[in-house]
């Protein structure tokens, strides 16, 4: 027998076919026989089931974005009221009232915000893929033609791109989700999908989060703590929520950690000066100070 075939003759069993957590840390690590090894659990003398992360690898990953959208929108624009009133040399108490209105009043909206979009992406992707799946049962060849041509641009030959689509066409379902990915560049819909938790995941991260830079506000000024020194403390507060927030980040896209943290301390670091100064400037140019 050829060595080449001999070498993928492996018998499959049942069970997931790789460890994805294991693969990401190979890729991380740039370690090609942990990659492999990753790639044969499922395969006839490698352990099947235990570790294996395929199946539920996305399940926290499909609320990231919310996560991260939600909480340092929250604690950005959080921490900017916070700054705006330092600028400002304005009491602890307007801290507080501004800080709270603008949690509530923003969280509600970008939660609401979040849903919205959510529902629109996933009504739209569905209505394309009702009207794919009415133009295959009215007129397969067409779709077969305009698959063809497509694979032709990816470098498929003529006859091998319709080899390939001629066998994807004896499973309509796979056929269909081929053609929402390639053709108009859409994922298909996950029917696991839940645009009202995408809203609720934003909205509870942006107050979470949010609520970090007034901490300092409620805690120390009853202990009679100079308002620089609370200040100074929600300063810190806000900047090692800011990074452990990118390190969250991190953690599900894969990245380093202490890069993905240092763009989100940048990030708060910028928008929380410009506030500051601003604050600042009006209230001189008022005569507040």
């Amino acid at each position: 027998m050829d060595p080449c075939h001999e070498s993928v003759e492996l018998e499959v069993v049942d069970g997931p076919g790789r460890d994805l957590g294991k693969a990401r840390d190979a890729y991380s690590s740039g370690d090609v026989e942990a990659s492999k090894n990753a790639h044969d659990v499922g395969l006839v003398g490698y352990p099947v089931g235990g570790d294996s992360k395929e199946e539920h690898a996305g399940e926290g990953g499909k609320y990231v974005k919310s996560l991260v959208y939600g909480g340092l929108d929250g604690i950005i624009t959080t921490f900017a009221v916070v700054a705006a009133v330092a600028g400002g040399a304005l009491s602890t108490n307007v801290v507080l009232i501004l800080g709270f209105a603008n949690l509530v009043a923003d969280g509600l909206s970008m939660g609401l915000g979040d849903y919205l979009s959510s529902q629109a992406e996933d009504q739209f992707v569905r209505h394309e893929m009702k009207r794919e799946k009415w133009e295959m049962d009215n007129y397969m060849e067409g779709e077969k033609r305009e698959m063809i041509e497509k694979y032709m641009e990816y470098g498929f030959t003529k006859e091998h791109a319709t080899e390939v689509i001629e066998i994807c066409a004896n499973y309509p379902d796979f056929f269909l989700d081929n053609m929402l990915v390639h053709e108009l560049g859409l994922m298909p819909p996950d029917d696991n999908d839940s645009p009202w938790k995408n809203g609720v995941v934003t909205f509870l991260a942006f107050c979470l989060f949010g609520f970090v830079p007034l901490t300092a506000y409620i805690i120390l000024p009853p202990l009679d703590v100079d308002s620089n020194i609370t200040f100074a403390v929600s300063c810190v507060l806000t900047a090692l929520t800011m990074f452990g927030l990118g390190v969250v980040k991190a953690n599900f896209t894969n990245q380093s950690k202490v890069k993905s943290g240092s763009l989100m301390l940048m990030n708060g670091g910028i928008a929380a000066a410009a506030s500051y100064a601003i604050g600042y400037v009006f209230s001189v140019a008022l005569g507040e100070q």
